[in-house]
């Protein structure tokens, strides 16, 4: 039988965390009601083997780091269930704060918490915290709070910052290996330029020309890099600073990101990212009662490629004009005929924002697959060329050890 850890409150806002066993979620829940507690976050428990230590780690931690995504998705998903269970949105609020392990996070709490006694809405207390809180959260929670269904469409959030986490947190696992291959890689191939060969480099000196050109080529990179280490780091440094400088400007990040959807490779996934990520945004806003032409509005500002930005901005304009919303995505050429017909057909039902949900899932899954691809495609290759650098770096030594016998003396 699977074990659930759970944390709940009692009657008096106490936050009591612990851990059942049982068959399903539906169980646990059912016996935390009998115990007279408000369930607010159950999951299946993990291994606890040095799960202290990490929770006291992370405490620490938590002095010091910011805000991150993972902050407001857990926020997002424990409000629900205590506004659910018919407590308000103040006595819920405190409560939050009190379980909330980032201190920061919980500051911002407290004063969204001290608006909301002073008699504001929850979306105004929100927008006063727009690092936090994006137009996107904003405009979901007014939506919610004028149709007076705020637990299901802060639900809905939950779930999507969930689905938007775990693509983020896909990507990122899935490039640990590679970088740490490149790290690995450079640092050993810095290290047989600038220790290694320059040993051999007295050997060689009084050779002259008997070095096979190979080696000289490899004996002169490893002096400049051995002589001039620090002011290759320097040039690196500015060069550096001057191109991330231009491509933050307006001009610099258009020209990054058409070329990022020009990539043969690269381009179609940025393509399948932004069509996952427009897709569930915009069916996540229509589902929750945000109008069209808000909703992408507000999609708008979440995409992350400026081109495919541009094209939504147009596409506004036309759906404003009293087109529908396939034609002129269809004609930004940013979307796949197969989501554009998918599109098209939940124009037809009427069923445009389960539809959007489903195209959302589909490329998300279409993501992970690139991903995996992509990776298992990279790794082999990046061990091969790192194999090829030091194979390099070995032969042009041993040739130069060889020539050594076919010299005069």
């Amino acid at each position: 039988m699977p074990t659930y850890s759970y944390k709940a409150t009692d009657e008096s806002g106490k936050i009591v965390e612990g851990a059942l066993d049982a068959t399903e979620e539906r169980e646990v829940v059912k016996e935390l009601h009998s115990r007279d507690l408000i369930p607010i976050r159950i999951s299946l428990a993990k291994g606890s083997s040095g799960k202290l230590n990490i929770n006291v780690s992370e405490q620490v931690l938590s002095l010091f780091k910011g805000i991150s995504s993972r902050d407001l998705m857990i926020f997002t998903q424990d409000l629900p269930s205590l506004l659910e269970a018919g407590l308000p949105v103040d006595r819920a609020l405190a409560i939050l704060i009190d379980a909330t392990e980032n201190e920061k996070f919980a500051e911002v709490l407290r004063s969204i918490l001290k608006t909301i006694k002073g008699g504001g809405y929850l979306s105004e207390a929100m927008s006063k915290h727009p690092k936090i809180f994006s137009s996107f959260y904003v405009s979901m929670v007014r939506a919610g709070e004028a149709g007076g269904v705020l637990e299901s469409v802060l639900t809905r959030l939950g779930e999507f910052l969930e689905t938007s986490e775990e693509l983020k947190d896909y990507i990122k696992s899935s490039m640990v290996y590679p970088l740490f291959l490149v790290f690995v890689g450079g640092a050993s191939i810095i290290i047989l330029m600038t220790f290694v060969i320059p040993k051999f480099s007295m050997i060689f000196s009084d050779m002259g020309q008997a070095i096979p050109f190979t080696t000289r080529v490899l004996l002169g990179l490893s002096g400049i890099l051995s002589n001039y280490w620090w002011l290759i780091l320097f040039v690196l440094a500015v060069l550096i600073y001057f191109v991330r400088r231009y491509f933050k400007s307006h001009a610099g990040r258009l020209v990054l990101d058409q070329y990022k959807l020009t990539l043969p490779a690269v381009g179609d996934l940025v393509r399948k990212i932004e069509v996952a990520r427009f897709a569930r945004t915009l069916g996540t806003l229509t589902q929750s009662g945000v109008p069209i032409l808000q909703a992408l509005d507000l999609v708008k500002d979440i995409m992350t490629n400026k081109i495919i930005t541009h094209s939504m901005e147009k596409v506004h304009e036309r759906v404003k004009e009293g087109e529908k919303l396939s034609k002129p995505l269809n004609e930004s050429g940013v979307f796949p005929s197969l989501a554009i017909q998918m599109i098209t057909v939940g124009e037809e039902t009427g069923k445009l924002d389960s539809m959007l949900l489903r195209i959302a899932e589909n490329y998300e899954k279409m993501v992970r697959t690139t991903v995996k691809r992509y990776i298992s495609f990279l790794e082999p290759a990046m061990i091969l060329a790192m194999g090829l650098v030091v194979g390099f770096v070995v032969l042009s030594m041993l040739m130069a050890i060889f020539s050594m016998n076919d010299m005069p003396f």
